[in-house]
């Protein structure tokens, strides 16, 4: 027999190791071929709807405003404003997007949403910080900032903003991870 202090670090290193696809898992709550932020094809052609949208072609740069939305191959990205940086070698290639102002990034059921989120196209990684949840099903994972490695299907959550202390401010100050899982009704 296990101790449940025990049982309970293994259920969150499983978490920050896999995201919620082995979390859901070893609840047994969720199906393992759920389509999850972290199983996304980065690869896929980008496609984008504002209420405006300003060029700075001196600095390939593009600031979408007004109800943001971009997608690609089903990962949708919802902010109020955003950032595309580009580089342009006869077609415009985004390198990055930087969204703030109520993100929302949504795939399958999987939903995380924080004050800033910056998608980074070259490294494949999208980061969240600010007032962080992540939520899948019934699941919930609360935190100052998620990283999610689009490469390797592997997120991360911590109580930080930044690296440093909790945000000022936020839900979470104490710098804590929290949240709640699902549990088998059988």
């Amino acid at each position: 027999m296990t101790h449940p202090k025990t049982d309970l670090r293994r259920v969150m290193l499983g978490w920050a190791a896999g995201g919620f696809a082995l979390t859901a898992a070893l609840a047994g709550s969720l199906a393992l071929n759920a389509q999850g932020i972290a199983s996304h094809n980065t690869r896929a052609p980008v496609s984008f709807d504002a209420g405006s949208i300003d060029f700075d072609d001196r600095a390939n740069r593009v600031v979408l405003s007004g109800d943001v939305i971009v997608e690609q191959a089903g990962l949708t990205v919802r902010s109020q404003r955003m950032l595309a940086s580009y580089t342009d070698s006869g077609s415009l290639d985004v390198q990055r997007i930087t969204a703030n102002g109520g993100v929302v990034v949504t795939r399958g059921n999987e939903r995380a949403s924080g004050d800033v989120a910056v998608y980074d196209f070259g490294r494949r990684i999208i980061t969240m910080s600010g007032n962080v949840r992540l939520r899948r099903g019934g699941d919930t994972l609360n935190g100052g900032r998620l990283v999610i490695d689009l490469a390797s299907g592997l997120s991360s959550i911590d109580g930080r903003a930044s690296g440093g202390s909790g945000a000022v401010g936020s839900e979470n100050s104490e710098g804590r991870v929290t949240g709640t899982f699902s549990v088998p009704q059988d």
